[in-house]
């Protein structure tokens, strides 16, 4: 079981209000992604739920029971960090152990689990090396195997991947996917990488300031944001937000068209001259300086062949335009 409920909860630091009074549900099993720019609170908010910090109002549940006041050893969760935390002078073995040890397991026990969780995790082979031997990601996997061993109503993610570089972070993602549906325990992660956010959760909590901006899977927020943070933060490229007399014409203060919704035409629409042209291979990526909204994103496919200095028009998709009011919120 990993239900975990938070009523009003608030952090403060000093006179500083970090979490205003925060509400959430993460189902049972759920895989569930807290993102948001650096200072967003999403690393607080998780020290919380983890029992890492003490909240200064409100309650969290975890499987029907208050645990607001419970020590974090205590609340049935396992955390894995950014950084691995492994002892370096320990073999593989006895890191992923350690956690059963101190719980005064058998040998026999915990031998058992550490076998069971390095077959799931791929590190069988690797049992009887040190940390300094192994690559970034096979620690990584050692710090989840270690997690896994404590078998925990939920685990918790805090930035894992980020000292990774970029392809074992790809690899890493995959993995933590696999293990979710392999486990099926509520898993909580929090990452500053909406890419990440995207590919990996069930629901997403997108966070600013300390507040939940929207939560959602991911191809709800994506196709209906419910505000201009939430529209210009989710998607890679951005969303390409538009004001004055464009939006105004459609009743809206702002208007939002993501880079794959700009559709290249031979008449009409909007005149530019495209400046950055980025060319991927399956994409192209044009950056097009128009005399009507500005400079925006257009996202095409790989056989597009415009280049710095040629001349363009383009349109948004018809039922693509996200319209915002004066107050940043989704009009319908």
């Amino acid at each position: 079981m990993g239900h975990i409920t938070l009523k009003s909860v608030r952090k403060t630091f000093g006179e500083a209000d970090v979490i205003p009074a925060i509400d959430l549900t993460i189902q049972d099993g759920e895989f569930a992604v807290f993102v948001g720019p650096s200072g967003c609170g999403k690393s607080t908010l998780l020290r919380l739920i983890a029992g890492l910090e003490d909240v200064t109002a409100g309650d969290i549940q975890i499987d029907g029971v208050n645990a607001t006041d419970l020590p974090a050893a205590k609340r049935g969760l396992a955390m894995v960090f950014q950084s691995y935390a492994l002892y370096p002078h320990m073999s593989v073995r006895k890191n992923i152990a350690f956690p059963l040890k101190m719980a005064g397991m058998s040998a026999a026990e915990q031998e058992a689990k550490v076998q069971a969780a390095a077959k799931v995790l791929n590190l069988t082979a690797y049992l009887d090396r040190k940390p300094g031997q192994l690559s970034g990601g096979q620690r990584q996997r050692v710090a989840i195997g270690r997690a896994i061993v404590r078998e925990p109503k939920a685990f918790l993610f805090d930035e894992p991947l980020s000292n990774l570089d970029a392809a074992l972070r790809v690899a890493m993602r995959q993995e933590i996917i696999e293990l979710h549906q392999h486990l099926k325990t509520t898993m909580i992660y929090v990452t500053h990488d909406q890419v990440e956010a995207m590919t990996m959760a069930d629901k997403i909590f997108v966070l600013n300031a300390g507040r939940i901006e929207q939560a959602g899977s991911p191809l709800e927020l994506y196709n209906h944001p419910a505000n201009i943070f939430v529209a210009g933060f989710i998607g890679s490229p951005k969303m390409n937000l538009i004001t004055g007399a464009e939006a105004e014409k459609l009743g809206a203060t702002t208007i939002g068209v993501r880079p794959e919704h700009l559709d290249i035409v031979e008449a009409g629409g909007w005149s530019g001259v495209v400046g950055l042209a980025e060319h991927l291979g399956s994409d192209t990526y044009l950056k097009i300086t128009t005399d009507q909204v500005g400079t925006i994103t257009l996202r095409a496919g790989g056989e597009v062949h415009l280049r710095h200095g040629d001349a363009v028009r383009l349109a948004p998709r018809a039922g693509k335009v996200h319209r915002f009011g004066a107050d940043g919120k989704a009009m319908a």
